[in-house]
This record gives structure tokens, sequence and C-alpha cells, in this order.
């Protein structure tokens, strides 16, 4: 999310590993993705209505006001100095649907928490954002399937819609990379609750904390919504331990032991499920009455506001 208007990217045995470190239980089905393809063609069909709205060549005028590209005819992009991630004006955003606070909760338009979800600020935030779903959604639906996956997805980004509104107050912000913190989240705590079934745990760990941690500290760079970030993170690591539970390793094998049977889940799996609900469920009401009240966040938490930008000598936020 973004810009302050701008942004928010078959059967295995036992040993054989993949390039996230685990391995499938052998009773694990192998989803064909069709979802999360179908989602990167959506946002691209929704960047492409969005620049036939914004009409640069219409609304631009003055000789140091050209549109980029203007072979693009009413595709074509702002000026450079308005929008660098060559895309639409901010008041396109705002009307087709951007994340803005006061429109939310005083014109009660509650439907921008996710309306923005499917908007981009330019052509490389939307890139970006496409290539980091495919690598990390398809690889999620192949093994989960598309239920599981899309509603990580959804509800992600709107945890992450929901933060942003709170501590975001005087900027519109679009994007998916609240839903996509989402499916990061959910990697993670399904690395944690199907712990058993891993090989390499440790490098697996360690790679995905790198990840997410690289990925966090750059939104704290400015014009990049890392609210967005934190709450679609928060959302998906919750809702990981609730969707991506696996059964514990031996459980299938010894269903063929009746002397002998294996818990098809162990006690900590069933713990964190629970848990997760409670956090879930509770998070996000609370978050939600904050939100429609009218509360600031950065009230209730004067140093929050650094976890969006953090400046330095380089850069003001």
């Amino acid at each position: 999310m973004a810009n302050r208007d701008v942004e928010r990217g078959g059967k295995k045995n036992r040993g054989a590993n993949n390039n996230y470190f685990y391995d499938e239980s052998s009773g694990e089905t192998h989803w064909t993705s069709w979802l999360i393809p179908a989602i990167v063609v959506a946002n691209l069909a929704v960047f492409i209505a969005v620049m036939f709205v914004n009409d640069c060549p219409k609304k631009i005028t003055g000789a140091n006001k050209e549109c980029v590209a203007r072979f693009l005819g009413r595709f074509s992009f702002q000026p450079l100095k308005e929008n660098p991630l060559f895309g639409p004006s901010s008041s396109t955003l705002e009307k087709m649907g951007a994340l803005e606070w006061r429109k939310v909760v005083h014109e009660h338009q509650g439907w921008r928490l996710l309306s923005c979800m499917w908007l981009h600020a330019g052509i490389i935030h939307l890139l970006t954002n496409m290539l980091s779903l495919i690598f990390i959604g398809i690889r999620l639906e192949q093994q989960f399937g598309f239920i599981r996956v899309g509603l990580i997805y959804l509800i992600s980004g709107l945890g992450g819609s929901i933060l942003s509104s709170l501590f975001l107050q005087e900027s519109i912000s679009v994007g998916a990379s609240g839903a996509l913190f989402g499916l990061l989240g959910a990697m993670l705590s399904e690395l944690l609750t199907n712990w058993t079934i891993y090989a390499n745990k440790a490098a697996a760990l360690i790679t995905l904390l790198f990840i997410i941690a690289i990925n966090l500290a750059l939104g704290m760079l400015p014009r990049v919504d890392n609210f967005a970030h934190i709450g679609g993170f928060l959302t998906g690591f919750c809702l990981g331990f609730v969707l991506l539970v696996r059964p514990q390793y031996g459980w299938e094998a010894s269903r063929t032991n009746t002397s002998r049977t294996k818990r098809k889940y162990s006690m900590y799996q069933y713990a964190l499920f629970v848990v997760a609900v409670v956090l879930l469920v509770v998070g996000l009401t609370v978050a939600l009455v904050m939100l429609f009240k009218g509360e600031n966040g950065n009230k209730h938490c004067k140093w929050c506001h650094y976890l969006s930008c953090f400046p330095t000598s380089k850069w003001t936020c």
C-alpha cells in the first residue's frame, strides 16, 4: 500500500526437500493454482481501467506538465514529478476506491478497506507486487488450495487496511502489499505449527525471518505504508495457525497400526489454533470499533509513526 498516496510485491517422501526446506506428508493433495493467476489478471485489468479513467492528456496542460509516454494516448502516465511510479493521479486513485480515512469513517465508505487492495499507484508498484504474489502465492495455493489461500489473502488485506486507517489519516493508500504480507505471515505460522514435517527446520526459519525482516525494514522508507504491511502480516500470521494446519508427521503411517495410532494433531497445534482464533477475533473487532469511532492510533502510541517512516539525514517523513 502507499503514497501516502503511492504504495502501501504430488506426494513427496520424507527427506525430499523443496525450495522451502520442508517435506509434505504422504497424504497431501497437490492442487492446481488458478486463484493466484486470476488475482494477478484482475489487478492488471483494474490498473488498465484506472489509467483509462485517468486520461492524462485531457487533464494535464502546460509545457512543463507533459504526460509520460504520450504515445499511449489516454493511457499515458502522470508527470514523474507528480507520480514517479508511472501511474495515475492521486485524484483518480481516490475516485476509484483508494483508502482514505475521512471517507471510510465520516462518509461511511467502508468498502474502501477492500477496494484499495486492487489499486496500484503505478506500473512499477503493480509489477513489484504481482511478481511477489506469483512467487509466494502459487506455492501456497498448490499446497493448501484456493479457498484457504484466498481467505488469507482477503482477510489479511482487510487487516492491513484497518491498521493503515488507524495510523495514516492524512493521506490515501493503495496496493496489495497488506495481503502479500499476510501470505508471508501465514508461511511463518505454517512453519511453526507444522514443525514436525520439516527437514532443515533452522534453515527454513532463518530464511523466512530474513525475508520478512528485510521487507518490513524497507517499509520504513518514505512514501511506503508500513502499517498496511504490519497489519497484513499479523493477520496472516494468526490465520496460518487456523487454516494451514497439517497432520503431524507419522500420523498417516500410524493409522495402519491400530494398537499405536498417533493423534492427527498434536496438543501444541490445538493450543496455537485456539490462541490464534482469539487474537484474530479480538484484534479485528477492537481495531474496527476504534476505526469507526474515529480514533487516531497515534494518540495511543506516540512512537508508532516510526514504524512506517523513520526520519534520517537523507529524507524526512
